[in-house]
């Protein structure tokens, strides 16, 4: 089968999105099959193309046996309503635009957000005259209405009718949540073209490390109890709770809080760590994936955090699987589909979203009964491994293509 994918971010970002498309089209390739990613040049997420790379209309590069495609977009930093719109738009623009010179193929998927990424899959597989696979990791134009993105009626309403076009003109829709389809069909999207493929892990990437861990040492936090969060500083996370509740346990020379990422928010989060004088917090920039599973061994205890909303009920954070590959323990302050994941594994405490002194709380118990990181950590390693390993799911979502795109009697 020859599978065409369309994706705004691909390695070497190192974003959730970026490492659910490379794992599930490097497994693609390893069954047999040819896959085409198509996407833009790396510059996640400050809009800064990575070395050795460059803008450019149309290049082509080869990855794990991934042919990849990278069109030309307007580069700018993940922050910004106007100019992360243009860079939306110019890469569906471009997409457009390369399509006589994308391979033959027999399926292909979009996946949103961003959501003119997604609606791309639409023009191709009208002008390709094959099936379109929508996947949706984040409900699009909801989740930046949550956030105060937009207030705009006359943008919202054009959003929301360009959302329900696409659940419509879809041949199947790949959402990782179930609370996501729940919403679908709430619209009128039946329920037979909706398949629920959620987030999961490379279990041979994430595991648990053996032997000497030399971030520890670089870092300076031999004998200290790390509680970690990785990932997007944004306006969805509401970290101010992490700092919170670093204050809150400033006294405890032996508890440290680790940050590890970038975006719209982080330039705030360590003005205001500075102005609080935190010296209990170390917060790092975008690291390089390689280096991930040893900023998860030296963690003991990993926070993911959102902030108090209804539409979050529904989201499903990708580091929640990671966590528990790399058996660390999990506080979530998420509520909905999280949680029973969560509960369900025995992988972690469960809190009130953005509540600093139930996080506080929660990893002074975690300090002091180290039996509760061992019952945890293995607990969660065994159900990730039983119930989202990246290569069963990849497989899973390979059945739905093959299906799309057997011929008809």
């Amino acid at each position: 089968m020859n599978i065409l994918f369309l994706s705004h971010y691909f390695p070497p970002e190192v974003n959730a999105p970026a490492s659910r498309t490379y794992d599930h089209c490097r497994q693609w390739v390893k069954d047999g099959h040819t896959v085409t990613v198509v996407t833009c040049v790396p510059n996640h997420p400050r809009g800064q193309v990575y070395e050795g790379y460059r803008n450019r209309l149309f290049q082509r590069e080869e990855r794990e046996g991934i042919k990849v495609i990278r069109l030309w977009t307007y580069v700018t930093a993940n922050e910004g309503f106007l100019k992360r719109t243009l860079n939306y738009v110019s890469y569906m623009t471009s997409v457009m635009a390369a399509i006589p010179w994308m391979p033959k193929a027999d399926v292909v998927i979009s996946t949103s957000p961003q959501f003119f990424n997604g609606l791309a899959g639409y023009f191709v597989s009208r002008m390709k005259r094959i099936p379109w696979i929508l996947e949706i990791r984040d409900l699009w134009p909801e989740s930046i209405l949550v956030v105060g993105a937009i207030k705009n009626r006359l943008i919202i309403r054009t959003l929301e009718r360009l959302e329900h076009f696409a659940y419509r003109k879809a041949e199947r829709i790949v959402p990782v949540t179930e609370a996501f389809k729940r919403y679908m069909v709430g619209l009128g999207i039946p329920a037979s073209k909706i398949e629920v493929i959620k987030n999961g892990v490379d279990l041979n990437f994430y595991r648990p490390l053996e032997g000497e861990n030399p971030v520890l040492a670089e870092l300076g936090l031999q004998g200290k109890f790390v509680a970690s969060y990785f990932g997007t500083h944004g306006m969805a996370h509401h970290l101010e709770t992490v700092l919170q509740a670093a204050h809150e346990l400033r006294d405890q020379k032996d508890i440290l809080f680790l940050l590890v990422g970038d975006g719209a928010e982080r330039n705030r989060l360590l003005k205001m760590r500075d102005d609080m004088g935190l010296e209990n917090v170390i917060m790092l920039g975008q690291q390089p994936k390689q280096r991930m599973p040893y900023l998860w061994a030296l963690s003991n205890v990993s926070m993911v955090l959102l902030k108090h909303s209804e539409l979050f009920k529904s989201v499903i954070p990708s580091k929640i699987f990671e966590s528990m590959a790399m058996q660390t323990p999990i506080i979530l302050g998420v509520e909905g589909e999280s949680r029973e994941i969560v509960n369900t594994a025995g992988a972690g405490f469960c809190i009130d979203p953005e509540d600093s002194h139930a996080l506080a709380a929660r990893i002074l118990d975690l300090h002091r009964h180290p039996e509760f990181c061992k019952n945890f950590g293995a607990s969660g390693r065994r159900h990730v491994a039983e119930n989202y390993d990246r290569v069963m799911l990849a497989r899973r979502y390979e059945s739905i293509m093959s299906l799309l795109s057997a011929p008809s009697d």
